[in-house]
């Protein structure tokens, strides 16, 4: 394929852009080669600026549920436009997401609005510090929660060891108070709590960690968790920022039958514009301000537009039966990959919930980070840019999640299974 207009475009980002990009995955460094630029997208399908298009499995990173472009999303979001992109004082629209939000989700009796998954997952963190007044937080190799300080932390040299920086400008000091355990492991949590259970305020985590390619939790796992924080007087937090209204209605917690105290939501309740959300018990939201000390706040915060494209999905999702049309089209796909892969004679392990998925590279089934670290990341390199010139547009990086989306049907279904039977013979 020709992407001549995409290397120009790319080389003068990187004048006036951090290598080029405004966020690290885009930038192809784990598979190599520079990034395509999209000129546009409709359904399941993007154009770049060459002219070449492709069938997308990213989605955004999972928002456009719908589909690119879907046209009671964007009819929603040119009415809200005329009546004013944003006005820093509360609107309907507001009022109406956050009835959805409760009502799709039991856990979330309050929901509070902002702009992104960090901005929540962080919110939520602040929040469950000032409820229970303790300091420390877990959470789980492999499961992103977002770029703030408290979370952006490596595991040490054992479970029960405290956090150390993962990133340049993260304090020390702060990193110490998050404690990293190996997902799927309740016991290390249990023997955690035992050590340190009146200093942990909450545990985070993906309740489907979609960050490090894409594994599932081990059955009683989840509801392990819940115990935990219980007796011990825990916050339990979900952050649902992939999982909340695109795995279920009612998002991994429905389909698992545990309910944490705090959610933290994003992606598809913005329809593919700015969003976040958190909410949970009404004790625990009431301690935030202006009714109690916890402070959070944003300018932007139930943007008109993102409001107006949240409603409009959530609505057409409802009406479509979405939800259930996505796991029939997941399982299908599972299904096609198996047989392909059993075609292929590679080791490979395909992970695979409602509209999400992962192929791994690798002979033994993925549970956590651990396991997923001993892909063979050359081979998906390979398979990655072989994908691409077929058409058929994955992550690029091994530890991330594809998506479905309403818009794949058959024919995109089956020209990404073809092409990934042609790539496979290749590696």
């Amino acid at each position: 394929m020709n992407r001549e207009r995409s290397e120009q475009l790319f080389k003068a980002s990187l004048e006036r852009v951090p290598g080029g990009v405004n966020s690290p995955v885009r930038a192809f460094r784990a598979v190599g080669g520079q990034p395509f630029f999209v000129e546009k997208a409709s359904g399941a399908r993007v154009a770049d600026v060459d002219g070449n298009e492709y069938i997308d499995f990213v989605c955004s990173w999972g928002p456009n549920i719908l589909g690119h472009a879907a046209a009671p999303v964007v009819e929603a979001v040119r009415e809200a436009a005329l009546s004013g992109l944003s006005f820093g004082i509360p609107n309907p629209r507001e009022v109406r997401l956050a009835q959805m939000i409760c009502s799709h989700v039991p856990s979330v009796e309050k929901v509070r609005l902002c702009n992104s998954g960090t901005e929540a997952t962080m919110s939520c963190l602040r929040l469950a510090r000032g409820f229970t007044g303790r300091d420390r937080i877990i959470k789980f190799d492999g499961c992103y929660h977002g770029h703030s300080d408290s979370l952006l932390v490596a595991a040490g040299s054992g479970a029960l060891t405290f956090g150390r920086p993962d990133s340049a400008g993260v304090p020390e000091a702060l990193a110490a108070l998050t404690m990293v355990l190996p997902f799927n492991d309740a016991d290390a949590v249990r023997d955690v709590f035992r050590l340190h259970g009146k200093e942990i305020a909450a545990v985070i985590v993906e309740p489907v960690p979609g960050n490090a390619g894409l594994y599932l939790p081990k059955p009683g796992y989840l509801d392990d968790l819940r115990k935990i924080c219980s007796e011990f007087g825990a916050v339990l937090i979900f952050d649902e920022v992939m999982t909340g209204f695109r795995l279920a209605s009612g998002g991994a917690q429905e389909l698992y039958g545990v309910t944490p105290d705090l959610s933290a939501f994003g992606k598809v309740i913005g329809g593919g514009l700015p969003v976040g959300a958190f909410g949970g018990r009404s004790d625990i939201m009431d301690m935030l301000a202006p009714h109690g000390p916890v402070y959070q706040a944003g300018t932007l915060s139930g943007n008109p537009l993102a409001m107006a494209a949240g409603i409009a999905q959530l609505e057409t999702l409802e009406a479509e039966n979405g939800w259930a049309k996505l796991e029939k089209t997941g399982k299908r796909m599972a299904e096609t990959v198996s047989d392909i892969l059993k075609k292929s004679g590679h080791d490979c392990q395909f992970n695979q919930i409602g509209s999400m998925f992962c192929l791994y590279f690798c002979e033994q089934p993925v549970h956590n980070l651990n396991d997923a670290k001993k892909c063979d990341l050359d081979k998906f390199k390979r398979f990655f840019l072989g994908m691409l010139e077929a058409g058929v547009y994955i992550a690029p990086s091994q530890f991330e999640a594809g998506f479905i989306s309403l818009a794949h049907g058959e024919s995109e279904m089956d020209a990404a299974a073809e092409a990934m039977s042609r790539v496979l013979v290749t590696l």
